[in-house]
């Protein structure tokens, strides 16, 4: 019997799996402590205090009036304070402090994000480029802030050797809007996912971000300059406050995107589902992928799930999960439903009462 285990590449970056081929046996890390709604966030965007083309108060309107409800400005050590902009925060948008810590080791260009942090971090330089990142690091925890690691690949700078002995970061961009950080890969380098890939299949936990690290908020948007809404996160949280959001990106609940947005996720011991929204004229085909890149399931239904759906009304018994409307708990065993009880709402998707414990809503 073979089996793997890995962290989630699409969508979640938040849910360990172990798939044991031969026998199909699935066991995943069922998330505790989830909260109510998702943010939709950036947490790499710079502004005219280092090499961005637009003010610090223009750019977080700009995500203010695209629905975002999180922003962190990272200009290049600098710390711009969210307090002088705080007339654009309110109940639903949230500026987080925050600076691309940047320099750099021989040839190879180092940044680091420090989110969440309280002031002005130094940029650091060390004896070798191992320990310059991990000094940069130490430096964003030792505030009691959040690090994450920015695209590896901008100008060949390091890669999965240094990465591996990096200690103390939990946060790796897989996804860049830049256009000349190479989420690809190139000339026998891997790209950023296969990068994570190889991590996590080494036991690393490591979890993919991604962000649009813009720049140009002005004049055209076009494919060889940093625009805007190119790459983001959606966080699962309780409420919109700095230390939820950080805590929940710490531990995986939240999931990356360039574009699709998710209706909804299911969690159980042996199966995840996703609900991906209508596309219109788009259509998507999820791909739950295992170490090291094994395709554990491909499906063109929807919801998309690992394993894949069974026969009609074997989905619904026992304790069920849902990070969509909330947690729900031991329900009825009710064909076509997760969880609940025996009487649906006028809802689509939805029941309720009673029946449920740990919550008064699930999701099918």
């Amino acid at each position: 019997m073979r089996c793997f285990s890995r962290k989630l590449a699409f969508g979640l970056a938040s849910l360990a799996l172990t798939a044991c081929v031969e026998q199909a046996v699935y066991e995943f890390e069922v998330p505790e402590d989830l909260g109510d709604r998702w943010f939709k966030g950036n947490t790499h965007a710079h502004t005219t205090a280092s090499d961005g083309d637009s003010s610090p108060e223009y750019v977080a309107q700009w995500y203010k009036d695209h629905g975002y409800d999180f922003l962190v400005l990272t200009d290049h050590n600098v710390f711009t304070d969210p307090a002088a902009l705080g007339h654009l925060v309110d109940s639903t948008f949230l500026l987080i402090p925050g600076e691309e810590v940047t320099t750099s080791f021989e040839d190879a260009s180092i940044h680091v994000n420090g989110l969440n942090i309280p002031g002005l971090i130094e940029a650091r330089r060390a004896e070798t480029l191992v320990a310059t990142i991990q000094t940069n690091v130490d430096a964003i925890r030792d505030v009691e802030g959040v690090p994450h690691i920015n695209h590896p690949n901008f100008r060949w700078s390091f890669g999965v050797e240094e990465l591996r002995q990096i200690e103390r970061d939990k946060l790796l961009e897989i996804w860049n809007g830049h256009p000349t950080v190479h989420n690809e890969g190139g000339g026998g380098s891997p790209g950023l996912e296969e990068i994570w890939d190889i991590l996590l299949t080494e036991g690393k936990v490591l979890y993919g971000i991604a962000v649009d690290d813009a720049h140009h908020f002005q004049g055209e948007f076009a494919p060889d300059r940093v625009n805007p809404g190119r790459g983001w996160v959606a966080v699962n949280a309780r409420s919109l406050d700095a230390l939820e959001l950080m805590a929940s990106l710490e531990a995986g609940r939240f999931y990356a995107s360039t574009g699709v947005a998710l209706l909804g996720i299911v969690i159980t011991a042996d199966r995840i589902e996703i609900h991906i929204p209508d596309g219109g004229d788009l259509r998507f085909s999820p791909v739950f992928s295992g170490a090291p890149g094994v395709v554990l399931a491909r499906t063109h239904r929807h919801p998309g799930s690992v394993p894949p759906p069974g026969p009609a009304g074997d989905r619904c018994a026992g304790a069920r999960r849902t990070m969509r409307t909330g947690v729900c708990g031991t329900c009825p065993a009710i064909p076509g439903w997760w969880g609940a009880t025996p009487r649906p709402t006028s809802v689509p998707g939805t029941c309720w009462g009673p029946g449920c414990t740990g919550s008064t809503r699930c999701v099918r």
